[in-house]
């Protein structure tokens, strides 16, 4: 069984950063740093694929298995892969600090082979009032990904 895993996440522009995984009782810590961002928050999810052959896209929808709404991480009503926002400072750099109790290192929760993306806009956590937000919090397009690997 995993308890640490780690995302290296490159897109075609200046975004890049590593995302690190460990898991912690029934918490995994996520921890890391984003460079080349706006200043601002950046929509931050699990995807369901672990599939990069076209860049970020073919991550396909957030991790779901659930079936549930989109919503923020502390949300009852959310995606397993919800991870709510990072903020990115003047410098264009997030330092990415979460606990979560829903996303895992192993069983059917896992995140394991899936893809991490950082987006263009903020994460509207489900609540913008139409129905992207509902599925994808109106965060934009997919500035950065990485498939999420077993760390040693």
């Amino acid at each position: 069984m995993a308890t640490k895993a780690v995302c290296v996440l490159k897109g075609d522009g200046p975004v890049q950063g590593t995302i690190r995984f460990e898991a912690k009782g029934d918490k995994v810590v996520v921890t890391g740093s984003i460079t080349g961002l706006t200043e601002g928050y950046h929509g931050f999810h699990v995807h369901q694929f672990g599939d990069n052959t076209q860049g970020c896209t073919t991550a396909g929808p957030h991790f779901n298995p659930l079936s549930k709404k989109h919503g923020g991480p502390k949300d009852e009503e959310r995606h397993v892969g919800d991870l709510g926002n990072v903020k990115a400072d003047e410098n264009g750099v997030a330092i990415v600090d979460i606990v979560d109790p829903l996303i895992s290192l192993s069983g059917e929760y896992s995140i394991i082979g899936r893809t991490m993306v950082v987006h263009e806009k903020p994460d509207d956590l489900g609540r913008g009032g139409n129905e992207e937000s509902t599925k994808t919090g109106n965060a934009g397009s997919r500035l950065a990904c990485g498939v999420i690997g077993i760390a040693q």
